[in-house]
Formats: structure tokens, sequence, C-alpha cells
């Protein structure tokens, strides 16, 4: 069974109020077998409304509306949906004597305006509103059921819950079931994920595979949908391991899991801490970890030091390095890196100095030009077994995707990449201790405005940080690197 979701309203067409319904109206509907063929938003324009509603009953048994139901001269999604039944509105008394106990029981006066709520096409049904003043509307058209509900969210949704949805169920009968993950990575274009994924990825396959892309994290989106609700989950869970398996280390979570939160577990689960230095990031990657509750028992804490003269004073760097080879260089970063370890005695320190722009860039050092570096005394032990990253079981906790991933594919190139001390190996390490200073320094180029480099910067030190953890190369981070070329090379200093 089909749905088509209209969104009402001048102000989501003008982007002033993000239409979150449409997102959450096709999730719920998943959840119960129910694809949706397309959402639209449409202005506050009777005809185009009333045209919007045919084409919606034409192509899907179900159609939901929210928006237009307010009591101004705008709301004119009743009458739109009068238009395309063919039919007069009338008033409904009960809807008119509820719209009035609700003042009454505010102690309000009902102004005259709120008397169009009560207004239902002929032949439809008025939902009750226990949350506000506008009733919704069932009827049928052809042969397909027509729900229309309030825009504003918290009233939507509960219309949704009690009437709503109780109808659908009744009214589908026999469904699918569709179940749904999202596999979340970082480090690779688009591109780069799909044709790892490659045969995963053909349109006839169930579960289908494919891939989206937010602020430079990309998703491989996996559907499974099947009559059999244990046939749909156990492929569900196949297909998941599946991907994992082809993406590697670049995964580092599911569904809402965020880079933050998967290196603060990764943290924790090891007894490890990092501390951070940061210049033109200017504390967001120290944001960042600090989002996750817990965070405090792997951050210490960290240092912004923008100007030259705080990387000094603050951190130690040698005037003589920032003098002969610029702020932003693999020689600042590396001490960055190396003093904020010592004087926090963290058991890692993420070092960060690029050029965000929109100014500041020359030739040699275009604007998106960054260093990060990672210093430690990390030993190489053999991973652990029970340390490996799990997803979890799909039956339990899989989740409806959303196709509103509104990012371009988003990348940059890595141009070196060096290390001082034991080169990394690809076993993971899990304490500190009194170990050889080691340092991983890398540049990388990112295309894009101020805030797309620093946000980009931020989430490639996080990923570094997790790749140097899980013993993985750090070249494993590769965007826009031609796919054939080697990866970036890396040399013991």
């Amino acid at each position: 069974m089909k749905s088509v979701i209209l969104s009402i309203g001048d102000e989501l067409v003008l982007g002033q109020t993000v239409d979150s319904n449409s997102a959450w109206l096709s999730a719920r509907l998943a959840e119960k077998g129910i694809a949706t063929l397309y959402h639209q938003t449409l202005a506050d324009d009777q005809a185009m409304i009333a045209r919007a509603i045919r084409d919606a009953v034409r192509q899907a048994r179900i159609v939901l509306i929210t928006g237009g139901l307010g009591p101004t001269a705008d709301d004119l999604t009743r009458q739109a949906l009068a238009e395309a039944m063919n039919v007069s509105l009338i008033v409904h008394e009960e809807s008119l004597r509820q719209i009035e106990q609700f003042f009454a029981s505010r102690q309000r006066p009902m102004p005259d305006t709120n008397r169009v709520q009560a207004l239902c096409p002929e032949g439809a049904a008025p939902l009750p509103n226990a949350n506000g003043t506008a009733p919704g509307i069932r009827t049928a058209i052809g042969d397909a059921c027509v729900y229309v509900m309030p825009g504003v969210p918290r009233e939507m949704t509960a219309m949704y819950d009690t009437c709503v949805e109780p109808d659908i169920l009744q009214y589908a009968g026999g469904r699918q079931v569709i179940l749904t993950a999202k596999i979340n990575t970082f480090g690779l274009g688009e591109s780069g994920v799909a044709e790892l994924l490659g045969d995963l990825m053909d349109r006839g396959r169930n579960p289908k595979v494919g891939t989206t892309v937010s602020q430079g994290v990309v998703a491989a989106r996996i559907r499974s949908e099947f009559t059999n609700p244990s046939v749909a989950s156990r492929e569900l869970n196949d297909t998941i391991a599946q991907v994992a398996d082809r993406l590697g280390a670049i995964v580092f979570g599911r569904d809402e899991d965020t880079l933050q939160e998967s290196l603060v577990d990764l943290l924790q689960k090891k007894g490890l801490t990092v501390t951070t230095a940061e210049s033109c990031t200017g504390g967001l990657v120290a944001k960042m970890i600090t989002d996750v509750p817990g965070a405090s028992a792997v951050f210490p804490g960290g240092w912004v030091v923008y100007d030259n003269d705080l990387k000094i004073d603050e951190l130690g760097v040698n005037a003589q390095t920032l003098t002969a080879h610029g702020v932003v260089s693999e020689p600042v970063v590396r001490e960055m890196a190396t003093r904020a370890l010592e004087r926090s005695g963290a058991d890692v320190a993420l070092a960060i100095s690029g050029i965000a722009g929109p100014t500041g860039g020359t030739p040699d050092k275009p604007v998106g030009t960054v260093w990060i570096a990672l210093a430690h005394h990390l030993p190489s032990p053999p991973l652990p077994e029970d340390s490996e990253e799990s997803f979890g079981d799909a039956a339990a906790d899989a989740e409806s995707i959303h196709d509103d991933d509104d990012d371009d594919e988003t990348s940059g190139a890595i141009s070196g990449v060096t290390s001082g001390g034991t080169s990394g190996g690809t076993s993971g390490v899990t304490s500190g201790g009194d170990h050889p200073l080691q340092i991983q320094a890398l540049q990388f180029h990112f295309p894009g405005d101020r805030e797309v480099v620093r946000d980009r910067t931020a989430k490639c030190a996080l990923q570094l940080l997790r790749l140097l953890l899980m013993g993985q190369p750090l070249s494993l981070i590769r965007w826009s690197v031609t796919p054939g070329t080697p990866a970036p090379g890396s040399s013991t200093s």
C-alpha cells in the first residue's frame, strides 16, 4: 500500500518553518509497512491544494495532509478538500460545541473567526482535537482515504496516534513489514562508499541499500520489506553485517549515532584520555567531545590557541618554529600536540592548525589547508576480542530512514602523512604507559566555506583518533583520492 503526504502553508514554502511533520509521518507509516511515494509542500492557495489532492488520490490509497486548518483567511485546506470532493462545506455542530468548550475551559471568549474551524466537507467526518481548536477531517475520494490534520506538530502527532493510525491499520488489512537501518561512515565520499558496497546497491535487491550524505557523514541506508516480520528482521541484520564488513573501520555507528559518541565510548572502553590543542577550529573538537554525557571521564580539557603568542605562552610552542614554518605547518602542529600531551597528562593529544577562510589563504596554503597531529605514548598490543564494535539487532531498534539529507558529496584530500617514532600498525591500543613518543601528522585540503572547513576538520580529527585507537591506518580517510590511486604513504622520522 502506498501513501502521499501533503504539507500546507506559506511559511513552509518560504523556508520560515521546517516541515518536520512529513518526516515523522513517513517514519510512522513505514513502521506499519506503508511506503510513502512522495512529500509535497504547498502554499496557501486553494486551487493549488485542490489539484494536489486530486493528483494524490489517483496515485495512493492513503493521503495525509497537515496544515491549513486554522481560523484565519489564509487557512484554506478544508475549502480545497471540499473543492476536490466537489461538495459544499457544512457546519458540524458537535465540533462547534467542542471549540466553544475549549475557549470556555480557559475562561476566554471565542473569537467569531474560530467558527470556520467547525466547517467540514459534506460527507466527510471530523477528527477530534484534544490539544487545540482545529478538528481534523477524514474522508474518502475514490479508492483513497484522506486524512487532514493540524500543522502544529503536537496536535498532529496526538491526532495521528489516537484517530488516524488505528483507522489506517483497519483499512490497510494485510500489509508488508518494512524495517530500516542506517550505517554511518566518515572518511570517504559518497561515490567511494558506493564503490565499496558494489552489488549490495543493485536496485532489484531486497533489502535495498542506498547512500545519502549530510555534513560529510555518508550513510548506507538499508530497507528490508517482506510480508513476514521474522524474514524482514533476518534479512536486515544480514545486510547490516555485509555493509559493515565491506566498509570496515570508517563505519562509526548506526542510525543516530555520532562520531563523538563513538569516540567517547571507545576511549571509555580502553580506559584512555584525550586532550586537544585547537587553532582554526576554535574549540569545536572539544565541544563535540563534551557534548557526550560522561565525557569528563575521558577528556580532562584542552586549549584554544588562536593567537601565536598563546601558542608560545600557553602550550610552549617554539617561537622559532612559528617564524620558520608558519602557523599552518607540520612542525607547528607536531609541537602543539607534543606540548599538549606533556602539559595535560592525557594519553593522547589532538592538535589542529589551518586556514578556515574566507581570508588568509596563499598560493602555497590556500583556504581549506589544515594540519592535524596526534601525539601519544600508546603501545600496540592485539585488539581484545570483546572490543570490536557492534551494530546491534535490527529487530530491536530499526528506525525509518528519511531522504532529507541535504548535502552534496563533500570531500577533501590528504596531501601528506608523516609519523614520528613507531608508525601505526593494524592492531588496537588499550592503555597508555611508558612507551616512546609517537606523532602522526596529516595535511588536508577541504573545499567549502568557513563553516564547512571547520566542521570537516573537527570530524576528521575525531575519526583519526578512532582509527588510531582501533589500530587502523590513518590513510583510510581518503577523500577525493581517485580510485586506483595509492593511499598517501607514511614515513618514520
